[in-house]
């Protein structure tokens, strides 16, 4: 595929406290523009030269209705000839961003696209645009039954058999693995300050998740964070949300629920972007892209189960490129829940160690819209850093789906 990543930049991932985090204060298009202002600056491309801006964003009501892409680009000062567009996929959005600007550029229909994400989590939190599961269709409920993620996330370790031990482990595993990246520096490369527009005053500059005194003992002392909503009556005959799933996967028996805060992604603020190039617009303007798209894909899976899409996704992605899960330096899984992880590494035969190396959601945070495009950042980031070739990103999505993108450095 002739589609090249010039460059990936992000802000730092914020707590969403409303009204304290670090970031709530400040109007999400300002969010989004401070980071559309990188890419040109960092790159020097011509930003009249741009033909589409895709950004990704769940909640797109309120603050961030209104096309928030296009209301970014106006207020990041760009010409008024810049167009943009705001997609939803739900978790995979910043991704599937990149995909549709790597489908343009690839095509010869364009030259230059940005891709990314935003999603101001302390403004508008889950199920901010009142959808639900699915949207409260009670005729599709009829035919399927959708329970919500943290009790499809504990059905999928019910049937993995992963214990609560195995969970919390993973978990301390994201915080400590983001802790020294941060302490290294492995960040650096993609990150920049998130300001003020009035003062100037610096607002963040680091990621603000991370906890450096997790301990294995202070999560397994954490409660499990979905067994009120499991009991919950929600079936047309009296069926708690636990029941539905069982009906569903009866081979489970029960819902074992064994994830916690500890051990599921953090609600934070936080935007993304990347800038995306056809190879003839590389060559013409004598640039040096930093990561070249080989492939990328979208699939359907179990709605109930909802999150095991992220392995045959890679591996269709992988097909595409005509590579294997062998061929793959790094990969960067989103870690929406721990079992998310485990279960697709152990789906693909892949060894943790090339995982997520530099910690993940559970760590860092996940806002939604805007996390598939700050994943392609820190992969691309993290293959320069030790010399890697292939890395494969990879999210699963409300709904039963998954997006995957398999990356080579340049």
């Amino acid at each position: 595929m002739d589609a090249y990543i010039l460059d990936a930049v992000r802000t730092p991932r914020a707590r969403a406290k409303p009204g304290k985090g670090a970031l709530s204060g400040l109007h999400p298009q300002e969010l989004l523009a401070q980071t559309l202002r990188q890419l040109p600056a960092r790159t020097a491309v011509d930003v009249s030269d741009i033909d589409d801006v895709v950004i990704g964003c769940v909640s797109q009501v309120e603050a961030q209705g209104a096309n928030i892409a296009r209301q970014a680009v106006l207020a990041a000062g760009w010409p008024i000839s810049v167009p943009a567009f705001t997609l939803n996929r739900f978790c995979g959005s910043g991704l599937q961003a990149l995909s549709l600007a790597a489908m343009g550029v690839a095509s010869g229909a364009q030259r230059l696209v940005v891709a990314g994400g935003v999603e101001q989590m302390s403004r508008l939190g889950l199920n901010a645009d009142g959808g639900g599961t699915d949207g409260g269709n009670t005729r599709l409920r009829e035919k399927l039954f959708q329970v919500p993620q943290g009790i499809s996330a504990d059905l999928i370790a019910t049937l993995e058999g992963f214990s609560r031990e195995e969970l919390d482990a993973f978990g301390l595993r994201s915080q400590q693995l983001a802790v020294r990246a941060q302490a290294e520096g492995r960040f650096g490369r993609s990150l920049f300050p998130v300001k003020d527009p009035d003062s100037g005053d610096v607002l963040l500059a680091a990621d603000d998740s991370p906890r450096a005194d997790t301990t294995r003992e202070k999560l397994a002392a954490l409660s499990a964070s979905f067994m009120q909503l499991g009991a919950q009556v929600a079936g047309p005959g009296g069926e708690t949300l636990d029941a539905l799933a069982v009906r569903a996967w009866p081979r489970a028996r029960e819902v074992r629920h064994v994830h916690t805060a500890g051990t599921s992604s953090g609600i934070v603020d936080g935007a993304g972007a990347m800038l995306v190039a056809s190879g003839e617009y590389v060559r013409a303007h004598g640039l040096k892209p930093r990561a070249r798209v080989r492939a990328f894909s979208a699939v359907g899976s179990d709605p109930v189960l909802m999150l095991t899409g992220p392995a045959p996704a890679a591996l269709k992605a992988l097909k595409a490129a005509g590579m294997t899960a062998r061929d793959v330096d790094l990969w960067e899984i989103n870690e929406a829940f721990a079992a998310v992880v485990l279960q697709t590494a152990r789906a693909l035969e892949v060894d943790l160690e090339r995982v997520n190396v530099n910690g993940g959601a559970i760590a860092l945070g996940h806002p939604l819209g805007a996390t598939g495009s700050m994943l392609v950042g820190t992969a691309v980031d993290e293959l320069e850093r030790r010399g890697g070739t292939v890395a494969v990103v990879a999210l699963c999505t409300s709904g039963g789906q998954a997006v995957a993108a398999v990356l080579e450095r340049v």
